[in-house]
């Protein structure tokens, strides 16, 4: 009976939950599909009178808005990537070798993902500035993959701790070298840590507001978060529904993502747990 009351207590504090992340998705597309006319009706009235889809179809017939979304998914992928190549070596001597200070080294690395982007973009904005290497696409990129690493070592040691050692071992016996075994045997069978380690990246990415708004300093090389702040400081009563049809464009890829890939991206996680 306990575990019973205990399940609906869960699930009544997830619906909660859910309804209260929710609700502003519901507003921003009620908002979204309305005329100008029925802006002013505020929240009197959740279901439009005439809804439109009509504000959607001018955002993307903007060729401005889709430079941006491209802009954004360039940068989030890239610098996705790039944090998933560098934590690749990481995490592997992580997880298979055996050195002094190990777990005091997981935690500083972990460590390192809790400090807020904020703390370090004036001094990273001031060097990059004096090095020349403001406006560019590269230094956006090298940011997202050194803030996306930290992440990444830890799910991607997951990935390679439920990988029996037996296999590589065989494989070393057999003359491989490390390099080889981590190339051709121990990569291909943590594809789908790999994978999860990645779209966690680039959605994090996508989301990223600070680090292109400084480091960006032309309109024509912004990514969506930050051409839609942007926009949203311009924005008038009139207008208000194409704002909200562009947040809701922006947010789509992401739980795309999530929605589609959820199954592989928590299995990814537990496996290190099941391990054995």
């Amino acid at each position: 009976m306990s575990g019973r009351f205990g399940d609906i207590a869960t699930y009544a504090i997830l619906s909660l939950l859910a309804v209260f992340f929710a609700t502003p998705f519901v507003w921003m597309l009620s908002l979204a599909l309305r005329t100008p006319s029925e802006i002013y009706l505020g929240a009197a009235r959740l279901i439009p009178d005439a809804p439109t889809l009509g504000n959607f179809a001018r955002i993307l017939s903007d060729a401005a808005f889709l430079t941006y979304l491209w802009n954004g998914l360039k940068l989030s992928a890239l610098g996705g990537g790039l944090a998933v190549a560098l934590a690749i070596p990481a995490a592997y001597a992580f997880s298979r070798l055996d050195f002094r200070r190990k777990e005091a080294a997981l935690i500083a690395i972990l460590a390192v993902q809790m400090i807020s982007p904020l703390v370090i973009l004036v001094p990273l904005y001031r060097w990059m500035g004096s090095l020349g290497l403001l406006n560019l696409d590269a230094s956006v990129i090298a940011l997202y993959g050194a803030l996306g690493m930290p992440l990444a070592v830890w799910l991607l040691k997951v990935a390679f701790d439920a990988i029996p050692r037996e296999i590589e071992e065989a494989a070393i016996v057999d003359g491989a070298s490390r390099w080889q075994v981590l190339m051709r045997i121990t990569l291909p069978l943590a594809r789908p840590g790999l994978a999860s380690a990645f779209v966690l990246a680039m959605v994090t990415n996508w989301s990223q507001f600070l680090v292109p708004f400084i480091l960006l300093e032309r309109d024509r090389d912004w990514p969506i978060s930050v051409a839609i702040f942007n926009f949203a400081g311009s924005v008038s009563a009139s207008t208000t529904q194409l704002l909200a049809a562009a947040c809701l464009v922006a947010v789509v890829p992401a739980v795309a993502v999530f929605v589609f890939l959820q199954r592989m991206i928590v299995s990814a996680l537990i496996a290190g747990a099941l391990k054995g």
